[in-house]
């Protein structure tokens, strides 16, 4: 496999992909499909283009839409697609569901559509913990699992994942999902926990920190997840699900906290807001299934992945401050207007 579609790829996790690929797969050749949506950012991938011109390209381009997919899907017959393409945000998909089904639903089946019809080798979905719901003080998330999730985000990726599974069932599809925990590092979009809580306190603005804090999550240092989707698009089995995890449960609050003393800001900063509807307790993932099949583990502990990602964000300030004075969306057109 060496011609790779990865769709979304100018967003967090996407932009990381990318590069990890391009430094680690010198037989991989990516194109890099995005809709640069609010959350696609084409500064990302900046320099690539021109660092490996018979390696990379870029085309702007919404998965939802049947015809242009088939006509990108015909012209260059991809062996692999990794599908990184989603509305992700929760609160974005709590005020409106629609966008999420259209994106993460209705451009899933598209992709899957034009994977069959164009004989792609291989297909990878990439998820999230999410779908499974909400545990309570013990236990955590394992592939057998039934799903049951809590958002309109939750339920769509869910819906994905089902659709997924039917495409392999009813038309062979060699296909497989990717299911990770909360993912941090480089390029992440400044609506999530914690590259918020870093521009924020930079700015001495509040933290707004819900309910009580105590909400958990299991965080995973984003390339960590990129050697997992790697891992699973080479050696995973057709049809399998996998768990990607961090093995970093951290409750929200001690996550403020600890930005709070790196940048050595106040904590009178802090301000809890209303809890937002449905809000999932906690989050733990189970990777002992890749861990045992695949030999893939997370290898960055919390404490030095964060304190790296935070001072991403200090040597990176001018791209998180076009993005929040929203400056970053004009970038497309300023370098692409002539092409």
């Amino acid at each position: 496999m060496n011609k790779i579609l990865v769709t979304g790829g100018c967003g967090f996790i996407g932009t990381n992909l990318i590069r990890y690929i391009l430094s680690n797969k010198p037989e991989w050749r990516i194109m890099n499909l995005d809709l640069l949506t609010y959350a696609g950012n084409l500064e990302n991938t900046a320099g690539l283009e021109k660092e490996y011109p018979t390696r990379y390209s870029f085309t702007k381009g919404d998965i939802a839409n049947a015809g242009f997919v088939d006509e990108l899907f015909n012209r260059n017959r991809f062996d692999l697609v990794l599908n990184l393409a989603a509305e992700s945000h929760v609160d974005r998909s709590i005020e409106g569901a629609g966008v999420f089904i259209k994106t993460n639903v209705a451009g899933v089946q598209v992709l899957l559509d034009a994977s069959i019809k164009f004989k792609v080798k291989r297909f990878l979905q990439v998820s999230t913990d999410e779908v499974y719901g909400s545990l309570g003080n013990e236990g955590s998330f394992h592939e057998k699992l039934p799903l049951a999730p809590n958002s309109p985000y939750s339920a769509s990726k869910a819906a994905a994942d089902l659709l997924v599974r039917a495409y392999i069932n009813t038309h062979g599809l060699n296909a497989v999902v990717t299911r990770c925990s909360n993912n941090y590092g480089p390029y992440q979009f400044p609506e999530k926990l914690i590259p918020l809580m870093v521009v924020n306190a930079l700015n001495n603005k509040e933290l707004p920190v819900y309910g009580d804090g105590k909400n958990v999550r299991d965080w995973i240092y984003v390339e960590d997840h990129c050697k997992g989707i790697v891992a699973v698009a080479e050696k995973g089995i057709q049809g399998e699900i996998y768990n990607l995890g961090g093995a970093a449960e951290k409750e929200n609050i001690e996550i403020v906290h600890r930005v709070l003393e790196h940048l050595g800001k106040p904590e009178a900063l802090i301000r809890f807001v209303k809890d937002r509807p449905g809000h999932d307790f906690r989050y733990s993932m189970d990777y002992s299934k890749i861990s045992h099949d695949l030999g893939w583990k997370p290898c960055v502990d919390f404490t030095r992945g964060l304190s790296t990602t935070i001072e991403w964000y200090l040597a990176n300030k001018t791209w998180w401050e076009r993005i929040i004075s929203g400056d970053y969306i004009n970038y497309y057109e300023r370098m692409y207007h002539n092409r």
